[in-house]
């Protein structure tokens, strides 16, 4: 089997297996998200290598962009610093690349928006991204209507295609969202931006009952999750719990004054993700 071969059969059991193993474990996993670059390429590949051991079950990864709609301040600035860096989506594969050297079990997922996608090209994009090792898609900007831009050649691939269900997401728009949903469905717990609000552990239960009466596939819920507590208490009615703008927040307060990461910030940030990871196994 060629190395691309391997590359999309990891692809399309890397996931399934972590969401099996975290089920045979009995508990939820931790999916956590760090935007690529964020503030250099080396600190964010030093931080990338380490989440493994610090507990993250599924590595999100964000592809830096411009005009990141769907996110609040803090990943908005996370992406600005990390293309100030000079982080482009071909860097942002190159660093899975680099962390696949050391590690080939731990799920990676990129997650972004389509304009970057579509201005390397489709075709190029996927090649790429199943040549260094990414197991899911997350692309927020490409409703259902639109599965024949990325959402089909990514299937098509052996990529994930995770897709978002929110709060207003009904029964009757629900099977369209899931109809190519593989990998885990991510649940968007609150209405709004990223890292402004968290939803109640009551609201989260009954949207996840909801959900579970439409689709078998792993619900992740993230948006507002601060904390080892707020982790615990996802983790105790859904398959995982994601965490990203405390992370990038982490990111952020270790920087100095000209922006640059301080000593210690990686350390720092692994320390934190291994707080939120002893949320789900107190």
């Amino acid at each position: 089997m060629s190395d691309a071969a391997v590359a999309t059969h990891l692809a399309q059991t890397r996931l399934e297996k972590r969401f099996a193993d975290l089920k045979a474990a009995g508990r939820a996993g931790l999916v956590t998200y760090l935007t690529a670059g964020d503030p250099d390429a080396a600190t964010s590949l030093e931080i990338l290598q380490g989440l493994p051991a610090a507990g993250a079950d599924v590595i999100e990864i964000g592809m830096p962009f411009s005009d990141p709609m769907a996110d609040g301040p803090a990943i908005q600035a996370a992406s600005l610093r990390a293309l100030n860096a000079g982080m482009t989506l071909a860097k942002t594969l190159d660093l899975v690349a680099a962390f696949r050297q050391a590690d080939r079990e731990a799920p990676v997922v990129l997650m972004g928006y389509y304009n970057p996608i579509y201005s390397m090209g489709v075709e190029a994009f996927l090649a790429r991204a199943v040549e260094v090792g990414v197991d899911g898609l997350i692309v927020v900007d490409l409703p259902p209507e639109e599965d024949r831009e990325l959402c089909a050649p990514a299937r098509a691939a052996g990529l994930h295609w995770i897709r978002l269900a929110t709060p207003t997401t009904d029964d009757a728009r629900l099977p369209r969202v899931l109809a190519e949903v593989s990998g885990f469905l991510y649940y968007v717990s609150v209405m709004g931006i990223t890292g402004t609000k968290s939803a109640t552990r009551e609201h989260v239960a009954e949207a996840v009952a909801r959900l579970r009466r439409h689709t078998d596939t792993p619900i992740a819920v993230g948006f507002g999750i601060k904390t080892a507590e707020a982790v615990r208490e996802v983790g105790a009615v859904a398959d995982a719990a994601v965490v990203g703008s405390a992370l990038v927040e982490r990111v952020r307060a270790n920087l100095d004054e000209a922006g640059k990461a301080r000593p210690g910030l990686a350390d720092d940030v692994l320390g934190f993700v291994r707080e939120l990871a002893g949320g789900l196994t107190a």
